[in-house]
């Protein structure tokens, strides 16, 4: 049988989605449809496609066939006993099985199974038809798709589950198979009570911009046949479906227009933002230039740059020297650059917000940081951890402890206890009340201005970060300057009390749900500790268990269970970091495995940039091969000794007779001083691993050789401590048993 492949198009025309929701949703039709496809047995060839613009979604299949797959099926009738009798005639068991299936007797065949011997009909189901089971492939993908929040819209799906939500309502549905119109429906129930409101058929009619057109009336429909048709058409009538078509757009356009004023887009990560956001925002891109009055420049440049990219998604220019100029960006869906009324209604609006930013500033320059702390006891923290007065007094405590003792840094003890006492100053000003997310930069920015030095007010700008976990996330270190020190000082503090105190007022993140973002505080500070030489100069190797300690020491009455809980959540997200950026899994298991509080976090990004030359190398993988059974082993020397069949395990070594014995014995004394060098120092590791490799072989032959749990009680306990001592060297670096799949 010949199968012919065609092209299949399906568009679901909607009210605007939220931009933010397009990326998602991209990736969930494309594999939702997919596996549709899979399950229904239709073959195709070229990869799916899909597009999203913020009033369609878009699946594209080039080469689908035009009919499933065909299947071998075997039907399981009544056992040989039931169906044939002593004569070998059929039964009317057997008959009445054949003529179910609509085959004659002599079809019939036997097979035996572990149950015995069965009447079974063995058949090849012929595919249906592709136009046939595409409704039900489509309805399945659109009930499965899943949004931040989905509409009720009385509308409703012929497959028996009732009401049907979605993220936005559907207007319109092009559902082409061939050129040829697949039948398709969305219902509508009772509840619309309005004749008007009809159901939403599928056909071949899609529609432009919903504003401009090229020919006659805005909003026509337009007919298609194929998707290079609709693609075409589409463009002409000022819809771009290609996300990347519309960024590249609108990256071509904002350069172009920013050289004609003799600037260039402002590079930050803002702008990276913003540039992630407004594709899809847009069907049609264009680009119009804007300026205000170069009076505003003299506000701070983060108070312009948040008022033009948070607040107006407008794209800020510099010029040559990266200075603010008087001009900005608009990305606008319509079919014309720098349309003059567009922009000087854009300017309307960035010059009325500017303008609040400069009362609001004047507002606050007439009073000090230290004036407004007492205004942070009207703010509460949380009503269990009491006002933010209270959290700065205790974040100024453990940043000038941080400092000193942790860092050893005890010349910028005093500047980390000011930085943390002003960290949360700003919480009490009229900016941070009207752009909320410029806390912290505003605190930097008034105490700059009030005459603190470096090592004070860039710690308070930057003390919210780290946000991000990769290694280039922000702060850089050329950012932090001579603040380095008490940045990391103070960011730490403030993540970490924040941690301890709202596990132990009960708060924790469940699920996806974290309101009070206590996954990305644990994440910051985990980072500042993984990344710290690079991030501070100082190379300490700090125990999570160290700073956990003073933390508690400041929060009274949390429970052990509690302290469990949130011991748990850290090395949950210590992980995650690691995943993050890239990290096998096995290998960050490994050298995870101790309980949190021993745990040095620089100490396992250095191991696990050490351990892939190791982790697959044959040596290594012997040792991670028996690690697991010397593991299991050393449990029996607990029993053994409290049995009373123990000798001094400093002496049993002169019990150790055997050729494989004495081999691990000198493995481990030869390779054991290098190992726990790299442990004390926290350098070497790459030496560490390669002398524990070449433990492998030498515990691997002692297996081999070697019955443990000997009948002499003192042999066995000798080997059982052999067998410890080889435990104690290797988990000082990783439990290496992680690396292999355990059976």
């Amino acid at each position: 049988m010949t199968i012919s492949y065609r092209e299949l198009l399906i568009e679901i025309g909607c009210e605007e989605m939220p931009a933010n929701w397009l990326p998602g949703l991209t990736s969930q039709l494309r594999t939702r449809f997919g596996e549709g496809l899979d399950e229904a047995r239709l073959h195709y060839r070229e990869s799916i496609r899909a597009f999203t613009a913020p009033r369609r979604l878009v699946l594209l299949v080039e080469k689908l066939a035009d009919r499933q797959s065909e299947v071998d099926e075997t039907v399981t009738g009544p056992p040989v006993s039931a169906g044939f009798d002593e004569n070998g005639n059929p039964t009317k068991a057997a008959i009445g099985f054949a003529r179910k299936l609509n085959v004659d007797v002599t079809d019939l065949v036997r097979i035996k199974t572990g149950k015995g011997e069965y009447i079974v009909h063995r058949r090849r189901q012929r595919g249906k038809m592709t136009k046939a089971i595409l409704g039900g492939v489509l309805m399945n993908t659109l009930r499965t798709l899943s949004f931040p929040k989905a509409m009720r819209w009385d509308a409703i799906l012929d497959d028996g589950r009732g009401e049907f939500v979605f993220g936005r309502p559907i207007r319109w549905i092009v559902f082409l198979y061939g050129g040829r119109v697949v039948p398709f429906a969305i219902g509508r129930t009772i509840a619309v009570g309005v004749r008007s409101v009809s159901s939403i058929k599928a056909g071949r009619v899609t529609y432009g911009h919903r504003f401009f057109s090229r020919n006659g009336k805005a909003g026509q429909p337009i007919r298609v046949e194929t998707f290079s048709e609709y693609q075409r058409s589409l463009k002409n009538a000022y819809v771009l479906i290609d996300r990347e078509e519309r960024k590249k757009r609108i990256e071509r356009k904002l350069d172009d227009c920013a050289k004609k004023v003799g600037g260039h887009v402002a590079d930050s990560g803002n702008r990276s933002t913003l540039a992630r956001e407004i594709p899809d925002l847009v069907e049609y891109p264009s680009v119009v230039t804007g300026r205000f009055p170069d009076e505003f420049l003299s506000l701070p440049d983060e108070v312009l740059a948040t008022t033009m990219i948070h607040h107006q998604h407008y794209f800020p220019i510099v010029d040559q020297s990266n200075r603010l100029m008087g001009f900005f960006l608009a990305v606008t869906n319509t079919p014309r650059d720098n349309v003059a009324r567009i922009a000087r209604n854009a300017e309307r609006v960035l010059v009325a917000r500017l303008r609040d930013a400069r009362f609001f500033l004047d507002a606050d320059r007439k009073f000090s940081l230290d004036d407004r702390l007492d205004r942070l006891d009207t703010l509460t923290f949380h009503k269990r951890l009491g006002s933010y007065r209270q959290k700065v007094e205790r974040v100024s405590v453990m940043a000038e402890w941080i400092a000193r003792d942790v860092f050893a840094e005890a010349s910028a003890a005093a500047d980390a206890r000011r930085a943390g006492a002003l960290s949360k100053a700003d919480l009490a000003t009229e900016m941070v009340g009207e752009f909320p997310e410029l806390q912290g930069v505003m605190g930097g920015v008034y105490a700059r201005e009030q005459g603190e030095p470096e090592t004070v007010w860039k710690a308070i700008y930057f003390h919210y970060l780290p946000i991000g976990v990769g290694v280039d996330a922000p702060p850089l270190r050329n950012q932090l300057g001579l603040a380095a020190v008490t940045w990391a000082s103070v960011s730490l503090a403030d993540k970490l009390d924040t941690i301890v105190g709202l596990f132990g007022a009960g708060e924790k993140p469940t699920g996806s749900r974290d309101p009070l973002g206590i996954r990305r505080q644990a994440q910051g500070m985990l980072r500042v500790l993984v990344d710290l030489p690079e991030l501070t100069g100082i190379d300490a190797r700090v125990t999570i268990g160290q700073l956990r300690r003073f933390a508690h020491g400041m929060h009274e009455g949390i429970s052990e269970q509690t302290t469990a809980r949130e011991a748990s959540f850290l090395i949950d997200r210590l992980r995650y970091i690691f995943e993050e950026r890239g990290f096998d899994a096995r290998n960050i298991k490994a050298v995870t495995h101790q309980p949190v509080d021993e745990i040095r976090p620089l100490d396992v990004r250095r191991k696990l940039e050490a351990l892939p030359e190791f982790s697959s190398t044959a040596d290594f993988l012997a040792l991670a091969m028996v690690f697991k059974r010397v593991k299991n082993i050393t449990r029996e020397l607990r029993s053994d000794t409290a049995a009373g069949s123990g000798s001094d395990n400093e002496s049993f070594d002169s019990l150790l007779t055997e050729p494989a014995e004495r081999s691990l014995l000198g493995e481990l004394k030869a390779r054991q001083s290098v190992i726990e060098a790299a442990v004390q120092t926290g350098t070497g590791f790459r030496e560490a691993f390669a002398e524990a490799a070449r433990i492998g072989p030498a515990v691997d032959r002692f297996f081999a050789d070697v019955l443990v749990m000997a009948d002499d009680a003192t042999l066995r306990h000798a080997r059982l401590c052999l067998m410890q001592q080889v435990e104690q060297v290797i988990l000082q670096l990783a439990d290496v048993s992680e690396l292999v799949d355990q059976k």
